[in-house]
């Protein structure tokens, strides 16, 4: 089976429609090595005649079901990454966001420990963890 196929079969056991552009958005999706922004998102789907409505539009159906995570990591601009088979919406991984350049990346090794869970949940449920600092580029400077 192509990726396209496999995308395609995705998007439509999800019950959504297999347009070209829910395919193209998917694909990048899935090919990003940290999550994106609809504005980053938007940008690389122009090339293909995609506008920003749309982008955005399918970036929100793919979260509603369960294709897509969306996270916002304290500066106020949703992101969004693919949920990985055998992960549900609630597995989010930590991410970190360099308080310089603004990058961002997945953390996905990251987990709390048993004590620091406990802890926790003594306070609340956590369903997200970020972490901020300065990226190895930017320490560098």
């Amino acid at each position: 089976m192509t990726t396209t196929d496999s995308i395609r079969d995705s998007i439509r056991a999800a019950g959504l429609r297999a347009t070209p552009a829910r395919l193209a958005t998917l694909q990048m999706v899935r090919d990003a090595d940290s999550p994106l922004s609809h504005a980053e998102v938007a940008e690389r789907l122009a090339e293909n005649g995609i506008d920003k409505a749309t982008a955005f539009r399918n970036l929100c159906d793919m979260t509603d079901v369960g294709l897509l995570r969306r996270t916002e990591l304290g500066d106020h601009v949703y992101r969004f990454e693919e949920v990985r088979s055998g992960e549900t919406v609630a597995d989010a991984h930590p991410h970190f966001v360099c308080t310089v350049c603004g990058s961002v990346c997945c953390m996905d090794s990251v987990k709390l420990t048993a004590s620091s869970r406990r802890a926790s949940e003594e306070v609340g449920e956590v369903t997200e963890i970020l972490l901020r600092g300065r990226c190895k580029n930017c320490a560098s400077q």
